[in-house]
């Protein structure tokens, strides 16, 4: 039994979808002449959970996962990661597992194609939320996409509410998904809950946007309402042009992207926020974690999977030491 599974503490545990990414093997070629796909573990807190791992961080992870086959190879996956999967619940009720196939038709034309209708993420239930599990954690780390529907919304306000009760901070990655969402409006509503409960937000400008029901927000509005509530910290990514972070105190840094070649468009994101959070955790400066993030996301946008392609710490610091101005 390992330390997490006997009562040990966690880094981070990240709470919401795990799937399969079944990511095209053919490159520059629409999906419709497509006929071979690889299959990873896929989700951005599944993801997220995976690369804190593969950087040594002590993750754990709370979901609801198929009683199918794909549902035993995410969790196989996870285990020999080195993820603690004892917050992971199986579904009884015969949902099914959450597929996205990608296209890859150029580094700048990249598409995915959804299966999300009645999964078995968006079935956690509160009641499946172990409290004690909740407490041992560093940092929660919540998905946007988990409150799109209940029960799984209901769950993710459950842990949110154990990690405030127990001095966890918690972590909201906006990971918006339109496909998972009825109407802009509701969208907004869970999204403003629970980022102004999160200590850290991390999100896209264009994130903050639907957050905020807007067009073309600032990021001195957003920081400024955000500030007004629990957040200690909002990165506002910006795609090429780099990304941002701000603090309560009145603090602005900035990192630029780094330069790569790329291959697809897809798992930045995740890879971005596992690194961040790894170097919080070691007790970089927040200026050192945007380069972590930044390089990170760089070097999975030039490999074919998200979770797989999940770097070292070795490669992301190689990365910032070989471009010591980093591209804008």
């Amino acid at each position: 039994m390992t330390s997490e599974a006997s009562g040990g503490k966690f880094d981070l545990i990240a709470i919401g979808r795990a799937c399969i990414d079944l990511n095209a093997t053919e490159y520059n070629r629409p999906m419709e002449e497509t006929m071979t796909f690889t299959k990873y573990v896929g989700g951005s807190p599944a993801n997220i959970a995976i690369g804190s791992a593969k950087l040594g961080l002590r993750a754990g992870f709370v979901g609801k996962i198929a009683d199918d086959q794909h549902g035993r190879f995410i969790r196989g996956y996870m285990e020999r990661a080195g993820i603690d999967v004892s917050g992971l619940t199986v579904d009884t009720e015969g949902h099914k597992t959450g597929l996205a196939f990608t296209e890859i038709k150029s580094p700048d034309e990249c598409s995915i194609l959804m299966y999300r209708d009645d999964v078995a993420d968006l079935y956690l239930r509160p009641d499946e939320v172990d409290e004690d599990y909740i407490r041992r954690a560093g940092m929660l780390v919540v998905s946007g996409t988990a409150l799109a529907q209940s029960p799984s919304r209901e769950a993710v306000l459950a842990a949110v509410q154990a990690a405030k009760k127990h001095g966890v901070k918690i972590v909201f990655e906006l990971d918006y998904r339109p496909y998972t969402w009825k109407t802009p409006e509701e969208t907004a509503v869970y999204y403003s809950l629970v980022a102004e409960q999160a200590h850290i937000v991390i999100g896209t400008r264009d994130e903050y946007d639907i957050m905020e029901n807007a067009v073309g927000g600032a990021n001195e509005v957003t920081t400024a309402n955000l500030f007004k509530h629990a957040p200690e910290i909002v990165v506002i990514k910006h795609g090429v042009e780099g990304s941002y972070a701000y603090t309560r105190e009145g603090g602005t840094f900035r990192a630029h992207a780094y330069r790569t070649q790329v291959l697809k468009t897809f798992g930045a994101g995740d890879s971005y926020a596992s690194a961040f959070l790894y170097a919080l955790i070691r007790g970089k400066d927040l200026e050192t974690a945007l380069r972590y993030g930044s390089a990170s996301a760089s070097i999975v946008v030039s490999r074919h999977s998200s979770s797989d392609a999940m770097p070292a710490v070795e490669e992301i610091e190689a990365l910032i030491a070989g471009q010591p101005v980093p591209h804008a």
